[in-house]
This record gives structure tokens, sequence and C-alpha cells, in this order.
């Protein structure tokens, strides 16, 4: 059944409103308190058995208040994993894995102020051979469905990987709602939801 327009346009809106409500709530969080919560998460991440036993992972490189990422990408590597970043295609609105050795000098700012790998480094992997994917989001809901930044990034990508591809979605304990707003076709969950 289609929906009318009316009840897609409240939906649209009601996921527009969670959506910057929560984006304000990613800013004004004290920094250490960030860094605090993000340590709690890798660890959790880390002792997941989908991390434990991934050869090649990607994660996202995170900004705006985001749960941190940065020194996952270093611990990750350190414990001989391949790390895959996104590069983000504005052009065409996808992200593509790309493999990064050194997380310090291969990154720079790229669209939307997010560090991806510079165009020299850039060393794309085919989907099939990521082995588990972390994903950002604006908030997750208890069936593991996820609202991101409505421009449907990640939902492209994830629809592009196996059906077996592990997807771990990362936040903090106040981005997890009961349920969210009503999920369009395109909207893509994840496998798991971690959070502290």
């Amino acid at each position: 059944m289609i929906p009318h327009k009316e009840n897609r346009d409240m939906n649209v809106n009601q996921k527009q409103t969670l959506r910057q409500k929560l984006l304000g709530l990613l800013k004004n969080q004290k920094e250490e308190i960030r860094r605090k919560k993000s340590r709690l998460i890798q660890e959790r991440l880390f002792k997941t058995p989908e991390f434990q036993s991934a050869k090649t992972v990607m994660l996202y490189c995170s900004f705006d208040g985001e749960v941190e990422t940065h020194d996952m990408l270093k611990q990750a590597k350190k414990m001989g994993k391949d790390v895959a970043v996104p590069v983000t295609v504005r052009a065409e609105k996808k992200i593509i894995p790309s493999l990064v050795e050194n997380i310090e000098e291969e990154l720079t700012e790229g669209p939307y102020g997010i560090q991806q790998p510079k165009k020299e480094s850039q060393k794309f992997v085919p989907h099939n051979r990521l082995d588990l994917v972390v994903v950002p989001g604006v908030a997750f809901d208890r069936r593991n469905n996820r609202l991101g930044r409505g421009e449907g990034y990640y939902d492209r990508f994830l629809k592009l990987l196996p059906s077996t591809t592990p997807t771990i979605g990362l936040a903090f304990d106040f981005q997890l709602v009961d349920t969210l707003p009503e999920l369009e076709a395109h909207d893509m969950p994840v496998s798991l939801v971690l959070t502290a």
C-alpha cells in the first residue's frame, strides 16, 4: 500500500525534528564525556565476535560529535586488521570503501568536512571483501533501524553489501530510541547497535 502524501510528509517532518534534536545533543555533549563513552563503545566493539573474526573492517571517520573512531582505526591497524574508511563521491551520492595504511598521514578533509584518504592514497576495496562494516547514525531504535543525516549515502552503500556481512551501528545512549518514525523502503537497518 502506498502511503498518503500527507502521511509521508508528516513522517519526513518527524524524522527531521528528531534528527535536529539529536544532532544538537551530539554537538553539545561535553568532550570529556564523549571520549569516555567512545572508549567504552570501542571496548564493546572489539569484544564482539564479528570484530574479532574480521580480517577487513570498514570504520567511519567520526565528526561533528559522533562516537570517536580515530583511536579505533589506529588500534584495529595495530591488531593486524585491514582497515577501510569511506570515500565520499558527492556527485554520485555514494561512498566507496578505501584501505588506509597510515591513519595520521593518509587522511585529509573531504566533502561535508569528513576525513577520507587523500586521492593519491586511495585503495578501493570490493564490498565483498569487507568482513565487518561499522556504521554511524543520528539515531537507532531497538530493532536496529537507523536514522542517518538524510542524504542516503549509507543506505545506498549497505544495500550493496552481501547479506552475510555484519553491520554494527555505534551510538551514545541518548541516540537510542524505542522506535523511529515510519521507515521507508530505502532505509537499511544494521545487524547490531552498541551504545554507552
